[in-house]
């Protein structure tokens, strides 16, 4: 899919692609229907991945930035000997490469976990934004300070929370981050990864991880089968993994 013409222009197709990028925004912000309509023109492709590839290499020099549009996708590095730490998900809305605009290539590497619907925004459109309309580009900015701040709070568990915390915190986060754009309740989400995917966000063996999840379920806090997480006790789960969503930015401040 391409865009063509100096003025944005209404596009059914261009506003699927950014529905939940939207929802993303609002949360935080006000959009005019210009900077959303910049934002649709701004898509110009969309393509398909099948799970586990990987779309960005470390070091491979970009001139597009992704959204993913659906499916889950993640950035992670790896060691020679095969061993992989997930440094963070990646939901519907999420730009996983948004600052290779400016760093024009990437010290890790981006991975499908799911299949996933991908639409491509060329630098070139990006440079625009931050050129003709402000506050759009601090909205964007915005986002690459919240990838930031998962990144830290990720940090946080992988070195001092319990592999019981750490677990019911990822859990938690991903609550939050889906139920913005309409993916999540408070009982729970769709979650189509696998005990070994999750060892690979937590830092443990994927029976260290059976191990936590069973202990989660036995406490009557979530459970986790075939996919779907179920969250039967809220409150127990967020002070388990001492759950502060300050880090996710959620309320609108100004600017």
């Amino acid at each position: 899919m391409s865009c063509a013409g100096n003025e944005p222009s209404y596009d059914p197709i261009g506003a699927r692609m950014i529905e939940k990028l939207l929802m993303k925004l609002r949360v935080r912000d006000e959009l005019s229907p210009q900077e959303e309509a910049t934002l649709r023109a701004a898509i110009a492709d969309v393509r398909e991945f099948p799970a586990d590839q990987t779309v960005v290499r470390e070091g491979e020099m970009l001139n597009v930035s992704l959204l993913l549009v659906e499916g889950l996708m993640c950035r992670y590095k790896d060691l020679r000997n095969g061993s992989r730490q997930i440094a963070e998900l990646h939901v519907p809305g999420d730009f996983s490469d948004l600052h290779g605009f400016t760093l024009k290539k990437l010290d890790h590497n981006i991975l499908t976990l799911t299949p996933c619907r991908i639409a491509e925004v060329p630098h070139g459109k990006l440079k625009t934004i931050t050129e003709q309309h402000p506050h759009l580009a601090r909205l964007l900015w915005l986002s690459t300070n919240i990838d930031a701040a998962i990144h830290r709070e990720w940090e946080l568990s992988l070195g001092r929370r319990s592999a019981l915390g750490r677990t019911a915190h990822l859990f938690c986060e991903l609550q939050v981050r889906l139920d913005i754009i309409g993916l999540a309740t408070e009982s729970g989400f769709q979650l189509d990864l696998t005990q070994t995917d999750l060892a690979e966000c937590l830092g443990l063996t994927p029976v260290h991880v059976n191990r936590t999840l069973k202990e989660l379920r036995e406490r009557g806090a979530v459970e986790f089968r075939r996919g779907s997480v179920t969250i039967n006790d809220l409150d127990q789960l967020q002070q388990i993994a001492e759950f502060n969503p300050g880090y996710l930015n959620l309320e609108r401040m100004p600017r």
